[in-house]
């Protein structure tokens, strides 16, 4: 995925190729088909499958940065999207978390590492990255392979001096760490 509503790809022979779409949503619509391809063609899904839809600006997260986000989940089923079972895209909180701190799953954890502020990204997690054989009850049954469009709305970097908003941040200006920092550190929206 690029700017302007492009992608590129390599096929088998290595020949670079790109497509310019309409819309920055047919863009993203076809991103997202790409990527639940690629998890309906992988014969074992053991790890976390990730695509890019809007690429963000800034420095990639890394594990310690704590981000705020809109996201939306599904199950996956029948080799496609299922039913919702979590959002709050439409909500007035964001989730707050602190990557590597073990409050989300792990297929987040991971899936989200590199990721920009204003970045979307699509996830398909399989359930020993999720939730596993115990499931969520009532939502989420044992043994789902889960999807997530992610968004990061707001960044707050832990390396010193690197406020997206070019303002000093530093996570050393707390009194106590906390899986739910103030948001006075956040660059604004």
């Amino acid at each position: 995925v690029q700017p302007n509503n492009y992608s590129t790809f390599y096929d088998d022979q290595r020949q670079n190729w790109s497509i310019m779409f309409e819309s920055e949503k047919a863009a993203m619509d076809f991103s997202k088909q790409v990527c639940i391809a690629k998890c309906n063609s992988s014969p074992v899904l053991d790890s976390v499958l990730y695509q890019d839809l809007i690429l963000g600006e800034g420095q990639g997260v890394e594990g310690g940065d704590s981000l705020e986000v809109a996201y939306t989940g599904w199950l996956f089923q029948n080799n496609g999207l299922g039913q919702v079972f979590d959002t709050n895209v439409n909500k007035d909180k964001l989730l707050r978390l602190k990557l590597g701190s073990g409050k989300v799953i792990k297929g987040w954890e991971e899936g989200m590492m590199g990721m920009k502020k204003g970045g979307r990204r699509y996830l398909i997690i399989p359930p020993a990255w999720a939730y596993g054989a115990q499931g969520v009850a009532g939502r989420v049954p044992p043994d789902s392979t889960l999807v997530f469009e992610v968004e990061v709305r707001r960044v707050k970097l832990v390396k010193e001096g690197s406020g997206l908003d070019g303002q000093s941040v530093s996570s050393r200006d707390s009194p106590a760490p906390s899986p739910v920092p103030n948001s006075d550190g956040f660059s604004a929206d």
